[in-house]
């Protein structure tokens, strides 16, 4: 059942093919912009945060290429749940034979897998065949890299779904939702790598869920991570932020009063 739910996330944002070309379209013009800004900064600082130019370029490519699949700028499976919250849907949720945090993960991972695929492949391949680029030939370091971004897809969901289930008791959780993208964009190294961040900020982002998002899988990729080290890190925050959801769920459905009645 829940690979089922799965598949129908991914073939549901597949329907959507105009929105994927036009997310395609603007992921590979803001991924130039930012190219071009990080060439830049590293004319200046070369080797910043422990990077040369064509890592630098490949971070970015990869972090457009995560994007939308990991919802670091909204568009997750938390807006609908925090919908049916507010009115009173998600009462046939809970009805369901099923539990409710896992069949959001599994419509969560398949509305990724396609994002990732349908938006993310064509701006990385773009930039890859555009710019000078530092892609591993090792096929086990694509292989642990792959790992690393499942593990992304988790513990972004985790976090996602703590900020939804803030609508049982907020009702508009809009101001949650604002405040986790903003943590997401800086924390996770969308903005710039967390390497390059100096002293103690640089110690405390890099231990914060979100350096699971983009950091990790990319430092994995070019080469600066210990696979096994970066595997816990992930495993231990998406395990503990999936227990946490689990919790408040639990809390939340306790007793359930929707709006109206």
């Amino acid at each position: 059942m829940y690979a089922a739910v799965a598949a129908g996330g991914f073939r549901r944002y597949a329907t959507y093919r105009t929105a994927t070309a036009a997310g395609v379209f603007t992921n590979t013009v803001f991924g130039l912009i930012l190219v071009y800004t990080y060439l830049a900064l590293w004319d200046v600082r070369p080797h910043l945060g422990g990077y040369d130019r064509a890592q630098a370029v490949t971070y970015v490519w990869l972090g457009q290429a995560f994007l939308a699949a990991l919802a670091l700028g909204g568009g997750g499976a938390e807006d609908e749940l925090m919908e049916r919250i507010r009115t009173g849907d998600i009462a046939i949720d809970l009805y369901r034979p099923a539990d409710l945090q896992l069949w959001w993960l599994c419509a969560d991972v398949g509305r990724a897998m396609f994002q990732l695929i349908g938006r993310g492949v064509v701006p990385f391949v773009f930039g890859a065949l555009c710019f000078p680029v530092a892609l591993p030939a090792d096929p086990l370091t694509w292989l642990a890299f792959a790992g690393t971004v499942l593990l992304a897809m988790l513990v972004g969901f985790g976090i996602r779904f703590l900020v939804a289930l803030s609508a049982f008791w907020l009702m508009d959780g809009t101001g949650v939702v604002q405040m986790a993208w903003l943590a997401g964009f800086f924390c996770s190294g969308m903005l710039l790598p967390l390497n390059v961040f100096p002293g103690t900020l640089g110690e405390v982002v890099r231990a914060l869920p979100w350096s699971s998002l983009l950091q990790a899988p990319a430092d994995v990729l070019l080469g600066h991570a210990d696979v096994p080290a970066t595997y816990a890190f992930q495993g231990a925050w998406a395990l503990a932020l999936l227990a946490a959801g689990r919790l408040l769920q639990r809390a939340a459905t306790r007793r359930v009063v929707v709006q109206g009645g």
